[in-house]
């Protein structure tokens, strides 16, 4: 658990996302006193997996990778 005020919450936000992100609680403090939490949502935790479009893609052209000489600009 770490405890930052509200000027280093400011600071340094999106590291402590990322600290959350990682399970860290993070308490907010006024001063002294602790008013607020950041956690995750449970959403924003879960992690993607290979294969998750399996299914989705019918098809593929079988040209799909061939050689680009016949559209010069897209060479650069």
């Amino acid at each position: 658990m770490a405890i930052v005020t509200i000027h280093q919450a400011k600071t340094h936000f999106s590291k402590l996302i990322q600290r959350a992100l990682a399970g860290e609680e993070i308490i907010v403090a006024k001063g002294k006193e602790p008013v607020a939490r950041i956690v995750p949502i449970p959403e924003a935790q879960k992690t993607r997996t290979l294969g998750g479009a399996k299914g989705i893609v019918k098809y593929i052209s079988s040209d799909f990778d061939d050689s680009l000489e016949e559209f010069p600009d897209a060479l650069g």
